[in-house]
């Protein structure tokens, strides 16, 4: 889950296949900050609320519940109709908006139905909001950009890292101890991430509860290099039939090694501009 801000507003997004989804509930802060869902409720009950809500599912959502919704539609706007979000998902089997429980929960909504939803709520808000919303997806394409030209460049850094002259007093992987070696992890990723970071994923998360994303998210470019290399080199000791004892060690070693020499590698460096 990412989030931006609009006007001083945080506002939490998320993808789903591919699509973006943007907290309602957030959004509903600009005009009642102490009952957003109230703000979001008074919405739905409009008959153009329903009557848009209703065609965005017929065009994007095949198993959408037609008889449902125009029977929605027929009571919207008279002064006895209410609406949650959760009874117009369940009743019509929507999938442009989305209740989400527990922290950071709420109501969210496909980015067409979120940017229609702002400007109910202020023209001037929902300009903000796309104006902030395409930075994030702009920042997106950049770190997609620079992935590719990593990879470009990782057939002239793999060469001299054979042959690079190993220099002292640099940060590097720590060797891990026989205790973290006998573990037997979960998941391959993982098995990367000890040999390279020295935690699982869980523990960076449990270490780093303020922070989103994950801890290759916050990787720098000369540790997501060398992750690349050892991707590679364990498919290869998987096919050779290593044990995953025995792959973590190699791996560990490997990424001690290959940091001294990527560090130091001025094709990385290039993608630090």
């Amino acid at each position: 889950m990412k989030k931006i801000k609009a006007q001083g507003l945080q506002i939490f997004t998320f993808q789903r296949n591919e699509d973006d989804y943007i907290s309602l509930t957030d959004i509903a802060r600009y005009k009642n900050p102490n009952e957003p869902k109230d703000v979001v409720k008074n919405w739905m009950r409009n008959y153009s609320t329903i009557e848009f809500l209703g065609v965005w599912e017929r065009i994007n959502n095949p198993k959408f519940k037609g008889v449902e919704f125009d029977s929605f539609k027929k009571e919207a706007g008279s002064n006895s109709f209410t609406l949650s979000p959760k009874k117009w998902i369940e009743e019509t089997n929507a999938v442009g908006v989305i209740s989400k429980a527990g922290s950071g929960g709420g109501t969210f909504a496909h980015k067409d139905i979120a940017f229609e939803f702002a400007t109910w709520i202020s023209p001037e808000f929902k300009l903000y909001l796309i104006k902030e919303f395409q930075r994030l997806k702009v920042e997106e394409n950049e770190r997609l950009v620079l992935g590719w030209d990593a990879k470009r460049m990782l057939t002239k850094i793999n060469y001299k890292i054979h042959t690079d002259a190993i220099k002292e007093n640099i940060v590097l992987p720590q060797k891990l101890s026989a205790k973290e070696a006998n573990i037997t992890y979960a998941n391959e990723a993982d098995v990367l991430n000890m040999a390279l970071f020295g935690m699982t994923a869980k523990q960076w998360k449990d270490n780093n509860k303020g922070k989103s994303g994950n801890m290759r998210d916050y990787a720098d470019v000369n540790q997501l290099v060398c992750l690349a290399n050892l991707e590679g080199l364990n498919a290869e000791f998987i096919r050779m039939g290593m044990s995953q004892k025995e792959r973590l060690l190699k791996l560990n070693e490997t990424a001690i090694v290959q940091m001294k020499s990527i560090t130091a590698n001025k094709n990385v460096k290039k993608l630090l501009k």
